[in-house]
This record gives structure tokens, sequence and C-alpha cells, in this order.
């Protein structure tokens, strides 16, 4: 019987998510399709029963949903409890909705692949969206020594964020002592690739930059499409209760580049 999983949020056209999707499901001899959902955020409160009804086995959650689907699930992992956003939901034989993060297992991973170290370093994070929630999540659980977010409202991610440090983007010429940044905003995703998060020379005080955009595959930071299929990996094995390899990570995303990038 084919298993249906899909992507929701509110525009998709940049998403590579059925590519990817599709090749998990080759690599682990599944039926199953994957589709895409633009959701008006009025009609959000419809999606679970709308995909339930349909059969569907499970779904993605992106941008700008991952904090507004939580109220209509019926329970929450542990990290998407502590994180506060969802971005993977599985539909259950038992008719319940649950919520996960992958968002930071995939974050995990591309670090992990990209060789950088946050164990007693300093970070600075662009945006207080709900990928961000994921990213902080990770680097406190992973022995970061202090998280400075950057944003346009510096009160409001103070009061989100209390245990962190808040600045505004034209107080960033004075931040000292961070070793990695991290872009957690669409700032520069398809189609406004001309679009940078921050100004180019302010890039020189940080001797790691990590963007979570992956369209375009290439930007002034290291790119998100690991990120992207690993967060993806882990939702296939919580939607078909199995574990997956590292290696078909690596194996989609060589197919990627040679087939869609």
């Amino acid at each position: 019987m084919e298993k249906l999983f899909g992507l929701i949020g509110e525009k998709l056209s940049h998403t590579y998510s059925p590519f990817i999707h599709r090749k998990i499901m080759e690599e682990l001899n599944i039926d199953g399709h994957y589709g895409l959902f633009q959701v008006k955020e009025e009609n959000l409160r419809n999606v679970v029963p709308g995909l339930r009804a349909l059969g569907y086995d499970g779904i993605n959650v992106t941008i700008p949903y991952k904090t507004d689907i939580i109220k209509y699930l019926d329970y929450l992992s542990p990290e998407a409890e502590k994180i506060d956003a969802v971005n993977v939901v599985a539909l259950g034989k038992d008719g319940m909705a649950t919520g996960y993060n992958t968002d930071y297992h995939g974050f995990g991973m591309m670090l992990k692949n990209a060789r950088i170290n946050i164990n007693g370093e300093s970070a600075a994070i662009l945006g207080t969206g709900g990928a961000s929630k994921a990213v902080s999540q990770y680097l406190r659980d992973n022995g970061i020594k202090n998280i400075t977010f950057i944003t346009r409202d510096s009160a409001a991610a103070k009061q989100k964020f209390p245990e962190d440090e808040a600045i505004t983007y034209d107080k960033l010429n004075k931040l000292k002592g961070c070793s990695t940044i991290i872009n957690t905003t669409p700032v520069g995703m398809y189609p406004y690739i001309q679009a940078v998060p921050i100004e180019e020379k302010y890039l020189m005080n940080f001797s790691q930059a990590v963007d979570l955009i992956y369209n375009p595959s290439e930007t002034l930071f290291i790119n998100g499409l690991y990120m992207l299929i690993a967060q993806a990996v882990k939702s296939q094995e919580i939607w078909n209760e199995t574990e997956i390899s590292e290696s078909v990570t690596e194996n989609i995303l060589n197919l990627l580049k040679q087939e869609v990038l």
C-alpha cells in the first residue's frame, strides 16, 4: 500500500523536498508519494484532519507554521516541546498527531559534516523564528558558551530567549568574541538570491558562518543543504519507525547536486 507524506508551508516554490524524500524512499524500498501543500494561515487548523482523511502518514512543516501548528497536535516529542517548534508531524494509526523537531538533528549533522566545533565557543544567531529555536537549543545542549541573537526587535528576542543576549542589526559592528554566526532567517532564499542577511564586511569578525538556506546552493555562508537532507532522513525514520544509515544523506546530497542543482 502506498504511503503518503507531504510538506505544508506558505510558499513552497523553492523546495527540494519532493526530490529528497523520493530518493530516501527509493533507498528504503518504500512505495510512497510526497506532496506539496501551500496553506493559508486561516486554513492551518484544517491541515491535520484534512490530510488524515486523505490517508496521509506524515507531513513536514516549514515557514511560517512551525510554531502555529502545535496547537492543532495531540502530542509533542521531548525535543519539540523543549524547542516549542515542530517541523515533522506523524499521523499515527491511533488517530493521534505527534509533532517532532528534526531541524535539531539536521543542524547537528550539518555541523558534524562541516567539522564545526561549538563546544566552549560563542555564537551569534540571525533571526528568532522557529528554526532559531532548534538551532539555539542544539547549541545549548552541546556546550556553547553563550549565544547572542541579532534581530530587528531585541526586546522581543530577550523575552523569547531570556537566558541569551540580544542586539539589533545596527549594533552588529560592536559584537566581539563570537566564533560562529548562523543565519536562520529566509533572507537570501530563492527567488531573492541577491539579498544578504548582513553586510559581507561583518563576516570577517567570525571564523565560521553557517546558513540554513539551501536554495541557492551557494551563499556567503556554509550552506544549509546538508541540514535539509539530514532532517528529511530523520523525518522518514520517524514516519517509518526505522533507522537509516548516515551514508544515505551523503548519497542524496550527491544525487541532488548531479540531477537538480
